[in-house]
């Protein structure tokens, strides 16, 4: 087994071990990519006080989120297709979560369906929905989720319609893959995804396929989602699928104060402040520098968590010192699962809570929730504000 000392090393060894097009689909964002890559570098404009002579013992990164018990303030947030990074990949993300007592949240874009994750593990997950314009298949997987005892909904608004993704145009995107030259070409040096492939539960979208009208299999998937995002969503719609799940909902895809007065005025347990990992609207500021904006307008009526460029321990501190409760980390833990399935999710889950525990120390602290911005030491103009805000 490698050594794995950072997130980059399971990175690099992802790349060699996963299809061209899943490594790109997770490794890129729409258009220019800016807001993608300024996602992670503007977390390293934030500096860090280091502080000494202060009593480092009995240090503890345990917190909540969303009112449950969690070993450190991370979630793996939905990622969808991740059934294709590795075999029955959702089932070892979430059965890493699990053993490490942290949350997972499955995508409705999942491979393995949510009632193959409810069999394959014994903790509660979250399910994460999209809308969609056939309200009785959205209203179906809300009652799925609840017959599989997830325990909290994840609503994601920021994915109305489509962001423009060059890679994943470019490279026929499909689950699974078309069996066209170009992609045949590479599986071939792939070898031991194909061969975890091969013996996988499932290689389609398990929540779609024979629960959604008109699809019966993967050949009318494409066309079917590409229609059915419901640019329609609007904050009555929102509240209406709330009361129809009746439990715990976060709101994820936050990314503006007004917004964030909204989901708070719902109600909503949790706002994620996410630009969907950049994957959207490219030119959007990064998700950190509209952290403090967001916080201010929610004004502690619900939690705030902060998604999208985090890629270790110390943007974990730095997210929790600005003020953020929680966070959710996306391609941190792909990364780790094709790396090496289960135990590269694992891996990549002790990286961060290692160095979130070491840098904690280092600036001064002992209790992951007594953070704030005495740690940092935050540039002038970093703050996503504009006139009149």
């Amino acid at each position: 087994m490698p050594v794995i000392t950072e997130i980059e090393d399971l990175k690099r060894l992802y790349r060699r071990r996963v299809p061209k097009m899943f490594y790109d689909y997770c490794e890129s964002g729409s258009w220019t990519e800016q807001t993608f890559r300024e996602n992670s570098s503007d977390f390293d404009l934030i500096r860090l006080r280091q502080r000494v002579a202060v009593d480092m013992t009995n240090r503890t990164t345990e917190s909540t989120m969303a009112g449950q018990k969690v070993a450190m303030p991370v979630a793996l947030a939905p990622v969808g297709l991740t059934g294709m990074q590795h075999a029955d990949g959702e089932i070892r993300a979430a059965r890493a979560a699990e053993k490490f007592g942290v949350p997972f949240t499955l995508s409705t874009m999942s491979i393995n369906s949510i009632e193959e994750v409810a069999a394959a593990t014994s903790t509660p997950f979250w399910f994460q929905l999209y809308t969609m314009k056939d309200t009785d298949f959205t209203a179906n997987l809300i009652e799925r989720a609840k017959a599989a005892g997830c325990s909290a909904l994840v609503i994601t608004l920021d994915l109305q319609i489509l962001g423009q993704r060059h890679r994943d145009l470019k490279n026929g995107l499909s689950a699974p893959p078309k069996p066209t030259v170009k992609t045949m070409l590479n599986l071939a040096t792939k070898w031991r995804w194909g061969i975890g492939m091969l013996g996988a539960s499932r290689r389609n979208f398990g929540n779609i396929v024979g629960h959604a009208k008109g699809v019966a299999d993967t050949s009318s998937l494409a066309s079917w989602t590409a229609e059915q995002f419901d640019p329609a969503l609007d904050w009555d719609k929102v509240a209406r699928l709330m009361e129809l799940w009746g439990g715990k909902v976060i709101l994820k895809g936050i990314l503006d104060p007004e917004d964030a007065k909204r989901a708070a005025e719902l109600g909503a347990d949790a706002i994620v402040v996410s630009n969907h990992g950049g994957r959207q609207l490219d030119g959007a500021l990064s998700s950190i520098r509209m952290l403090p904006a967001v916080l201010d307008a929610v004004g502690g009526r619900s939690e705030v968590w902060l998604d999208s460029g985090i890629r270790s321990g110390q943007d974990v501190l730095k997210a929790l010192a600005m003020g953020a409760t929680g966070t959710m980390i996306g391609r941190a833990f792909v990364y780790g699962l094709g790396a090496m399935g289960q135990e590269g999710v694992t891996a990549a889950l002790e990286v961060i809570q290692k160095e979130l525990d070491t840098t904690m120390a280092l600036c001064g602290r002992r209790d992951v929730k007594d953070l704030g911005r005495d740690v940092l030491l935050i540039p002038e103009d970093f703050e996503g504000r504009w006139a009149g805000a």
